[in-house]
């Protein structure tokens, strides 16, 4: 006879063919319960933590992995090309590049837009940012000093209607030496058109060459330098790095700390979303509790019966601990299974639904994103089966602590 008795008998429960449809219909759906919850939540943790890694790469595409810039109340400019030569000798750092921004009204009958105009120095800037991959009509080495040539935004061309080659005014606010508004009107070329596919690039930012931007509000525009690290996810610590050996009056912003609320909110959308799919696996759990419960009730002979032959309470409560978890933990497997090769495979699933079916899940007139990104972290399947497999374990235990004080004398007192 296979030992131990509680795993032999256990398993051959499991095994047999119930006499009792509705017991054998709960158990299947318990364990397609826990399949199916486990794997909606690998499914959807991989595509939000894809779409997470999709909005960085887009947000950095156009912005520094870190900042150098002057805190406020410094009122001498520091020395930016010795600032330079000494972060550019750091390890870690990929790039610097100097930079100065405006706020200004980009100004074409009958339209106004409030943009944000950033001086860059061309060559220096495709070490720091990919503004040069992403400029999809005309040329990034056009900003040459002193032709008032910019490259703007995709939406920002369309809002203005305005093509290469074409006049766009800037309204850029300004303050006179003794503290009145001087607003200042600048003419520039349309040099080319960029597109990231993000609505704080495309809609708000235009590029012009350095010496430009400073001399339209000497003293007046946020200069700095901005840094490219050879790792993006270590840029938070390289910047505090950076900021302990910068001269006093400048300090280090890192990308993390620039757009927190972005990765705050998918964070949060994340915890909840995977609360909210953990709620099927629990579902699934109650069904295992009322299945198993429903066995002990139905077993209540075969269980005074191990009782009369002297199995102890503890082998009873072994029988039906090992029943419930192999349907609850054979659930979890199918499940991470599933999860696994879906997460893996959206690229081809979505594509072929959308054929099939005829429709578009991210529809290019309404998302940015038109595709749906799959990053699949096992750290994140290790923590959904751990959690599974608790509650599923949970689940067995007052069925099988119901079973083992089934007293023998009353389960066969009407046999």
């Amino acid at each position: 006879m296979f030992h131990p008795l509680p795993l032999f008998v256990g398993l051959r429960y499991v095994r047999a063919r119930s006499h009792t449809f509705f017991v054998s219909f709960i158990t299947w759906v318990s364990l397609l319960g826990v399949c199916i919850g486990v794997a909606a939540l690998i499914v959807i943790l991989s595509v939000m933590n894809g779409l997470g890694d999709e909005l960085r790469d887009r947000l950095l595409s156009l912005s520094a992995h870190a900042r150098v810039v002057a805190t406020q109340g410094t009122a001498v400019a520091p020395d930016w090309q010795a600032v330079r030569r000494r972060i550019v000798a750091l390890p870690g750092v990929a790039g610097v590049a100097p930079y100065a921004q405006l706020q200004a009204l980009a100004v074409r009958a009958p339209e106004m837009l409030p943009v944000s105009l950033r001086g860059i120095d061309p060559q220096a800037e495709a070490a720091v940012t990919e503004v040069a991959r992403s400029v999809t009509q005309g040329r990034l080495k056009d900003l040459t000093p002193g032709s008032h040539r910019v490259i703007i935004g995709e939406i920002i061309a369309q809002r203005l209607g305005v093509a290469i080659g074409e006049p766009i005014t800037l309204l850029i606010p300004t303050v006179s030496d003794n503290g009145t508004p001087d607003p200042k009107l600048r003419e520039f070329i349309v040099a080319g058109v960029f597109e990231v596919g993000l609505q704080e690039h495309d809609g708000t930012l235009l590029f012009a060459n350095l010496a430009d931007v400073r001399a339209l509000a000497p003293g007046s525009a946020e200069e700095g330098l901005r840094l490219r690290f050879q790792d993006v996810l270590a840029a938070p610590e390289l910047a505090l790095k950076i900021g302990r050996q910068l001269p006093p009056g400048l300090q280090a912003i890192d990308w993390t700390a620039e757009h927190a609320n972005y990765f705050r909110a998918i964070r949060i959308e994340k915890t909840m979303m995977a609360l909210i799919l953990l709620l099927i696996v629990a579902v699934a759990a109650f069904n295992l509790v009322a299945m198993l419960v429903m066995v002990v009730t139905d077993k209540r002979t075969d269980i005074a019966i191990l009782r009369t032959l002297g199995a102890p309470p503890c082998n009873v409560l072994g029988v039906f601990l090992t029943q419930g978890l192999v349907i609850g933990w054979l659930g979890v497997i199918l499940g991470v299974i599933l999860g696994v090769a879906i997460a893996l495979n959206v690229g081809a699933i979505v594509p072929f639904l959308e054929h099939t079916f005829g429709f578009q899940i991210m529809d290019s007139d309404v998302y940015y994103i038109t595709a749906i990104p799959s990053d699949l972290r096992w750290t994140n399947v290790l923590a959904i089966a751990l959690a599974a497999l608790l509650l599923t374990a949970l689940a067995t235990v007052y069925p099988a602590l119901r079973a083992s004080r089934v007293a023998p004398a009353e389960a066969l007192r009407y046999e």
